[in-house]
């Protein structure tokens, strides 16, 4: 008697079987992104799902969300300005980054022991408010000044971020306290999981309590 592995096309059904599930979740990314064109509050509310899941706070979530709305204004304005998207949009970002933090992207991911991980999600509340300061700066900066291309952009990314990191070394001096930490998401979720615990067994009652 045959064996059924050995029957023509089963191991093209083997592989059929083992794709449907990919296939499913590849047409219901398909499909929520279309619904997102057509209704672009639904990807904002699939991003806060996704940052509670992983156990962010609800004030950190609301000022991401908020500096990636900042970030497309400011994309926008360098696509209005002839940059290139990729590499050009990546050497801007750096010059943002460096102005307002002392740091390239890859030199502050490497502070927060990164890798492939977004930079943005591994920042304190501060970190993303100076970051945002530094992008929205660059996007009114811009806005005025109309530069030309990339080179011309680039002097004004430069002058966005030196903005913020005026804000920084002023918050720093007055504080006592670095703005930037070495912690990322695990950490910084992490202590305030903490938090929470220690209010809450504060306010359970005592023993003797009725």
């Amino acid at each position: 008697m045959a064996k059924v592995k050995d029957c023509p096309g089963f191991e093209t059904f083997g592989a059929d079987v083992k794709a449907e599930p990919f296939k499913l979740w590849l047409a219901q990314v398909g499909r929520e992104r279309i619904e997102e064109t057509i209704d672009p509050e639904q990807a904002i509310d699939r991003a806060l799902e996704t940052y509670q899941k992983k156990g962010y706070d609800t004030d950190w979530i609301h000022q991401r969300l908020l500096s990636i709305r900042v970030r497309n204004e400011l994309t926008a304005e360098w696509q209005e300005r002839g940059v290139q998207q990729g590499k050009e949009y990546a050497i801007l970002t750096d010059e943002i980054t460096r102005a307002w933090s002392g740091m390239t992207t890859r030199q502050y991911k490497n502070l927060k022991g990164l890798k492939k991980e977004n930079l943005r999600d591994n920042m304190s509340t501060l970190e993303i408010v100076l970051n945002m300061l530094a992008e929205t700066t660059t996007t009114e900066l811009s806005k005025a000044h109309r530069p030309e291309g990339f080179e011309e952009s680039r002097i004004v990314a430069r002058r966005g971020g030196k903005v913020a990191g005026d804000a920084r070394r002023a918050i720093e001096a007055d504080t006592g306290r670095p703005a930037i930490t070495t912690e990322n998401a695990a950490q910084l979720n992490a202590v305030v999981t903490d938090v929470i615990q220690g209010v809450a067994e504060a306010d359970k009652p005592n023993g003797d309590e009725k």
